[in-house]
């Protein structure tokens, strides 16, 4: 006897187990899980009555609310494909990505109505645009098609292999690519997030990552799966999230190490009493230890950093504790904890892989590509055979990240291949240097690239956010990098700035950092 392995699976649990049980918060909206679930089925019959059927697309463009978290249960459950779009791109961003999917429905927040109205006419497959909030012309009211809607819709059989979602990678350097999840790779991703990262029955969950990113790394599924509570968060502000922190007793929280560096860096008087004990999740760039340290040892906060991509649904490493690392001193313990770590029990395999396609030695020191395989890994590129063959042809998806593998097995992450720094013929890890300045009491944030060097062909060069109030110099930072690392891989050059430029998902474009077109300086 077969069923088929799909996050619809922990909804039908839930549904039946904690129907009473609150579901959801979002501001002065409180849901359980029998009024959460009846919305959901509300928005699956009026999706069937404007005549979307298996396999069409609907795409969301909206911040973190329950309109957008019951977009997760409502479109899969009637077999349509949702496309959950990250709601700070441009308006042509918008139409590339409705039209490149195929999406015959667009649900926007208020914030979005008129970005997309401005891109109307290059969406001629869209049959039906919905204002999940606000009103404006030529825009259908979600809450009215919810009310007119009874809560019962036609099922629908779903193959495991279906497509659950659509999600579109950041496109920091060309056209955005869509990455097909299966409702097989979801499951096996919440399955395994809960066997590492035991979030429990009735725990709340902050929502500080954005749910259109990978899918919230498939927590709009996990947090359900337990019957745990979902606490919806807008946009991220420092003084609100640990407000709600405190308020609503939350004990689990997702966020991109730049996230967190901004929690560690908010003042007393802003952040009021910390409350301890919250585990933290971060993945999407490589996490400072002393980030990592300041939450820990400042907050009484856990972090643990686990490691995957959008194209691996997300999950496929997690530094799991193991008993000797509690008796290590707290710089150490952080230092370990910033590895990306271990394969998932459910995520498959993970190799580092040399040029020739070897595995290369666990000394913690020979560099070479991840590559993985295993019932994560997306079914592919959206409408791009060409993209996806170019990164899984040989049966395995091959990264793009620089890594070694420590003789523990704990993989650590040098670099971008691209972003790798070769300087007089010696390989220099961007990420090991931003480490480093991250330990200097001044710096608040860095990213090194490498830029030309006429006698070295590349060197090092940092541009540095400071901690407001603080100062520090460019041979100041030079010489401290100096004094806590090789020479050679310490920056030449370094230029300050207001901000670094971001992905919306709060991945530091370095791209633009090579180009010297940084945030405005400060020198």
């Amino acid at each position: 006897m077969e069923t088929a392995l799909s996050p619809l699976e922990f909804a039908r649990r839930t549904r039946r187990l904690y129907p009473d049980l609150e579901a959801v918060v979002d501001g002065d909206l409180r849901l359980t899980y029998a009024g959460f679930f009846e919305r959901c089925d509300r928005w699956s019959a009026a999706l069937q009555r404007m005549g979307v059927r298996k396999g069409d697309r609907v795409a969301y463009i909206a911040p973190n609310t329950h309109a957008q978290l019951e977009s997760f249960y409502a479109v899969p459950q009637i077999g349509a494909v949702l496309v959950p779009v990250n709601y700070r791109l441009t308006p042509d961003d918008f139409a590339y990505i409705i039209e490149h999917s195929g999406a015959e429905v667009v649900c926007a927040h208020a914030d979005q109505l008129a970005a997309v109205d401005r891109v109307r006419d290059r969406l001629p497959g869209v049959r039906h645009f919905v204002a999940l909030e606000g009103a404006a012309p030529g825009w259908a009211d979600y809450e009215t098609l919810l009310a007119e809607a009874a809560p019962e819709f036609e099922p629908v059989e779903i193959a495991e292999t279906d497509l659950l979602t659509i999600n579109y990678t950041s496109g920091t350097t060309a056209r955005p690519k869509g990455v097909m999840i299966t409702h097989r790779n979801a499951y096996m991703n919440v399955v395994g997030t809960l066997l590492h990262l035991r979030l429990g029955l009735g725990e709340r969950y902050l929502w500080t990552l954005p749910m259109f990113h990978a899918n919230g790394w498939t927590y709009t599924w996990t947090v359900t799966a337990v019957g745990a509570v979902h606490v919806c968060l807008r946009a991220v502000d420092p003084a609100r999230v640990f407000a709600l922190i405190r308020d609503e007793d939350v004990a689990w929280l997702c966020a991109a190490p730049t996230v967190l560096i901004t929690l560690a860096n908010t003042p007393e008087e802003v952040r009021g009493r910390v409350r301890p004990g919250v585990h933290v999740v971060t993945a999407g760039a490589a996490p400072a230890a002393d980030t990592i340290g300041r939450l820990e040892e400042t907050f009484g906060w856990t972090v643990t950093h686990v490691y995957g991509l959008t194209e691996t649904t997300p999950f496929i490493t997690v530094c799991e504790p193991r008993p000797g690392h509690a008796a290590l001193p707290p710089a150490e313990r952080a230092a370990v904890k910033a590895r990306q770590g271990v394969e998932l029990i459910t995520s498959g395999e993970l190799k580092v892989l040399d040029s020739a396609g070897a595995e290369v030695p666990w000394d913690g020191a020979t560099v070479g590509e991840i590559a993985v395989r295993g019932n994560v890994v997306m079914a592919g590129y959206y409408n791009d055979p060409e993209a996806t063959e170019r990164v899984m042809g040989d049966g395995w998806f091959h990264t793009g990240d620089a890594a070694v593998t420590h003789p523990d097995g704990y993989v650590e992450i040098q670099d971008r291949i691209k972003d790798v720094i070769i300087s007089g013929g010696e390989n220099i890890s961007s990420i090991e240097v931003e480490g480093v300045l991250l330990r200097h009491p001044a710096v608040q944030e860095v990213a090194v690239v490498g830029v030309p060097h006429e006698r070295w062909g590349e060197t090092p060069r940092a541009t540095v956010v400071l901690r407001e109030g603080a100062r520090a110099t460019a041979e100041e930072l030079i010489a401290f990098a100096r004094d806590n690392m090789a020479h050679f891989k310490a920056p030449t050059q370094v230029e300050f700035a207001d901000a670094l430029p971001k992905t919306a998902t709060g991945k530091i474009q370095k791209y633009v950092l090579r180009k010297g077109a940084s945030a405005v300086s400060r020198q």
